[in-house]
């Protein structure tokens, strides 16, 4: 059977990541790769648009025009939004690193690295996030038609690969409109559900599984991802449209799927209760402690000290105007070592600063 006997990639344990990284062997690694000034950010950030880069090797590298919303779990990538405000002659930038969840330590501390190198090429005025892998914030998915997530890494690409070489992939589509996203997904028949939309990729033969209850921009979505693959092998591949209704148990589609699914557990939060912590060394050390939980407004915070809040879908650092150089070095790293002790370590980080709040920030905190 078709996708039996593959070794199972392992996934980044992100309890064990360790972002206090500055004066470490992978800080000397990464200067070391890195000429005086990063040949990636001439230019960056210049003029509207989007811009993609991928790690590798500790070196930031240009990811292709025609790639932009393709992602693989196995890296570690960095994207730069440059836009004005309706009205403004500003250019603000909004400042991504995306992590696979089986990127590696170096990929995902280098990103993290290099992202504030980013911001400060930028003059510091850039919002900085983290993204991880299936748990990307609204703004992020907002810069893709879709989001496609395939397994591995960019070096096991298959764009140039022979069909007849290509290992089975399946891919799931879910959501609506301009938030479609495609994610490569165990080759499991548990994973086959009827609100959403599978293409199973067999190489030569296509298969799109359309379930009864998915909707139409998963499915025009799909017979995209179809067409492209076709075009890319040059027509030695044939995609062919299967409806639930009208599929036997015994196609091929199903075939080629196991019968177990061994893909680990998501992290998700027990507590739902949004809660505030503030990051300060106005004592003379460094102290990061509970501020508040429940309904959090914005009178709770102080503009000398950070503050950390998280909704507990998604995670804001939010950097006083008059905080120490000390709280605002330290503000991403109190973050991911916070959510390192949590059980939904698995979430979107975004730093802001005091008077550039982010929509989302706005909508977190009562007014």
């Amino acid at each position: 059977m078709a996708g039996r006997g593959l070794v199972k990639a392992k996934k980044y344990d992100w309890k064990d990541s360790n972002l206090a990284l500055f004066g470490s062997d992978l800080e000397k690694n990464v200067k070391k790769a890195s000429a005086s000034m990063e040949e990636a950010w001439k230019g960056a950030g210049s003029k509207p648009g989007l811009l993609v880069w991928r790690i590798v090797q500790f070196k930031v590298t240009p990811w292709p025009k025609e790639d932009y919303g393709k992602f693989y779990s196995g890296d570690s990538y960095i994207v730069l939004n440059t836009y004005k405000e309706e009205g403004g002659d500003q250019l603000l930038h909004d400042v991504h690193f995306w992590i696979g969840q089986e990127s590696t330590q170096d990929e995902y501390g280098t990103a993290a690295y290099k992202t504030v190198e980013l911001d400060t090429f930028l003059n510091d005025v850039p919002i900085q996030h983290r993204e991880v892998q299936d748990h990307e914030s609204e703004l992020f998915k907002s810069y893709f038609k879709t989001i496609t997530i395939m397994k591995g890494g960019a070096q096991t690409g298959f764009r140039h690969v022979e069909p007849e070489k290509y290992k089975p992939r399946l891919f799931h589509f879910c959501g609506q409109r301009r938030n479609v996203v495609v994610s490569e997904v165990p080759l499991s028949k548990d994973r086959i559900k009827s609100d959403d939309v599978f293409i199973l990729d067999l190489g030569t033969i296509i298969y799109q599984w359309n379930g009864s209850g998915s909707n139409k921009d998963e499915r025009f979505k799909a017979g995209q991802f179809c067409q492209q693959l076709e075009s890319e092998r040059s027509g030695r591949a044939k995609a062919h449209v299967l409806e639930e209704n009208t599929t036997d148990p015994s196609h091929i589609f199903f075939q080629s799927l196991n019968e177990d699914d061994d893909d680990d557990d998501k992290f998700e939060a027990k507590d739902k209760q949004p809660e505030l912590f503030r990051l300060s060394d106005a004592s003379g050390k460094m102290t990061f402690k509970t501020e508040k939980k429940g309904s959090i407004s914005k009178s709770d915070l102080d503009s000398k000290d950070v503050f950390i809040l998280d909704t507990k879908s998604s995670l804001f650092v939010w950097v006083g105007s008059d905080t120490s150089a000390g709280e605002k070095k330290n503000a991403m790293q109190y973050a991911h070592e916070y959510l390192q002790k949590t059980d939904h370590p698995l979430v979107s980080v975004t730093c802001l600063k005091e008077g550039q709040e982010s929509k989302d920030f706005r909508t977190a905190i009562a007014a």
